[in-house]
């Protein structure tokens, strides 16, 4: 995870970055790979609940600890794979988002499946991913930043790894400085 400091350089108004890829009030919400909960706060704070889903308990109890401390109630932590999200999370949900970590997924299809499995109809899928530049044309606090550079993902390998799964692209936007969120719709059928 970055050092501190990092995502306030990064995103400043993550819950722009958030309403940008269709987040809205009073949706149920996975937060996938969550981490530290820099983006799950902001999330809790518009929807109805929230799941945080993270392989790392650690990250996670550093999530629950960012949410307590802003009086924030409405979601769960839950340490799992996000291949095994239907597992984890038994209700169907509005809108599943993930930053920065499409990129490390090995099986893109069998994740955007499970994510499929666990949207409602019209339910969207959000990936927030670096844009496919050279990892040092990416400075956050005077520094390269985010995965390395051939690990990165234009916009259509991201929709390669979604859209075999059952998943629409409905729109792509930017997310400034450095990434781009690609918005998949579960189809209403």
């Amino acid at each position: 995870m970055p050092t501190a400091g990092w995502w306030e350089a990064l995103w400043p108004d993550p819950a722009k970055v958030l309403q940008s890829v269709g987040l809205a009030a009073g949706m149920d919400v996975v937060d996938l790979c969550s981490g530290d909960g820099w983006f799950t706060l902001q999330i809790a704070r518009i929807a109805r609940r929230v799941d945080a889903v993270d392989l790392d308990e650690k990250l996670l109890d550093v999530a629950r600890l960012r949410l307590s401390e802003n009086g924030v109630t409405n979601c769960r932590f839950l340490a799992g794979s996000a291949y095994d999200l239907p597992a984890l999370v038994s209700e169907p949900v509005d809108f599943v988002f993930m930053a920065n970590a499409f990129h490390g997924v090995s099986d893109r299809i069998r994740l955007a499946r499970a994510v499929r499995e666990r949207l409602k109809p019209a339910g969207l899928f959000a990936v927030v991913n670096w844009h496919q530049r050279p990892r040092e044309e990416t400075p956050i606090l005077g520094e390269p930043r985010g995965p390395r550079t051939d690990l990165r993902l234009s916009p259509q390998q991201t929709i390669a790894g979604v859209e075999p799964a059952g998943l629409e692209l409905v729109r792509l936007v930017e997310v400034r400085p450095y990434h781009y969120g690609a918005v998949f719709e579960r189809p209403n059928r």
